[in-house]
C-alpha cells in the first residue's frame, strides 16, 4: 500500500468509525436547513454546502458554487466526491484528508455537548471556471448530531481566500468559536509522536517544575531539558510549553 492509499484508507476508516442507524435520522431537519440557506443565498456571497457523514456525500450545494467558482451543480451531485477531488489540487486534497481524519478523531473524543463548538478552517487551491488554480478558504463545522451523538450533517462554507500565493500548500487551523481557542494541526502524524523522555519532561512541566528542577530530577543538563522543551513545542505546534500541555490535555492528541 503506497502513501496515498494509506491516507485514503485512514480517512475512510475514521469516517466509518461512526455507526449510524438510518431509521433514527430525521431528514426533514435537512429540508429546514436547506430552506433557510436558500433564503440566505440571496444576500450571502459565500458558497455553502451540507455534507452528510452517513451517506458520505454533499446533499446541498448553493448556486454560488456555480456563479463564483464555475462548478456544474448537476455534475457535482451526479459524480459526488469524485467531482470535488478533481477540482482540488492533488497535494492539497491528500493533506485535507489527513487533516480531516485528525479533526474527526479529536471531535469524537470531545464530550457530545461540545461537538458543535469547533470549526475546521482549510485554505487551499482549487480549479476555477477557467481551469486555473485559485486559493479558497473552506470552513467546516457540525450542523447536526444524530440521536447517538454521531456527527451527522456538516456545514461547509467556501470563499475566495485573501491570500492568493499559489506556491503555498494547504494551510489549516481549528477554532473553538465559543472560547476563541485555536489550534494548528501538524501535517504529518509523526510530528505528534513524543519520545519517552519528552513525555517525562512534559509531565514534569505540567507539575510546575522549571528546567533546572527537571534537570536535577532526571540527572541531565539544563541545556538538554531546554532542547527537549523546544522539540515538544515544535511537534505540538504550540507557542510555548504551557500551550503544548493545554493542547495535549484539551485535544487528547497523545
Amino acid at each position: 500500500m503506497n502513501e496515498t492509499e494509506k491516507i485514503l484508507a485512514n480517512y475512510f476508516e475514521v469516517l466509518n468509525s461512526q455507526k449510524f442507524i438510518e431509521a433514527d435520522l430525521d431528514y426533514s431537519i435537512l429540508d429546514k436547513h436547506i430552506e433557510f440557506l436558500e433564503k440566505l443565498n440571496v444576500i450571502e456571497n459565500s458558497s455553502i454546502s451540507i455534507f452528510d457523514l452517513h451517506q458520505k456525500k454533499h446533499l446541498y450545494l448553493s448556486s454560488r458554487f456555480e456563479t463564483i467558482f464555475g462548478f456544474n451543480i448537476q455534475d457535482a451531485h451526479r459524480e459526488g466526491n469524485k467531482y470535488f477531488d478533481m477540482k482540488v489540487h492533488p497535494q492539497d486534497n491528500l493533506d485535507a484528508m489527513k487533516i480531516g481524519a485528525y479533526f474527526m478523531k479529536i471531535i469524537l473524543k470531545i464530550p457530545v455537548e461540545e461537538r458543535k463548538d469547533y470549526k475546521l478552517i482549510n485554505d487551499y487551491r482549487i480549479k476555477d471556471r477557467n481551469n486555473q488554480y485559485v486559493r479558497v478558504i473552506e470552513q467546516f463545522q457540525t450542523l447536526e448530531l444524530d440521536k447517538h451523538g454521531n456527527i451527522w450533517l456538516a456545514l461547509c462554507v467556501m470563499d475566495v481566500s485573501p491570500n492568493q500565493d499559489l506556491n503555498l500548500p494547504l494551510q489549516n487551523k481549528v477554532i473553538n468559536f465559543k472560547t476563541g481557542e485555536s489550534f494548528h494541526f501538524p501535517k504529518d502524524k509523526k510530528e505528534i509522536e513524543l519520545s519517552k523522555r519528552e513525555r517525562e519532561i512534559l509531565g514534569l512541566i505540567s507539575e510546575g517544575m522549571i528546567s533546572k528542577e527537571i534537570a536535577d530530577s532526571l540527572f541531565i543538563s539544563v541545556h538538554t531539558v531546554n532542547t527537549h522543551r523546544q522539540k515538544i513545542i515544535e511537534k505540538l505546534g504550540a507557542k510555548n510549553s504551557y500551550e503544548a500541555i493545554r493542547n495535549v490535555k484539551k485535544y487528547n492528541l497523545i
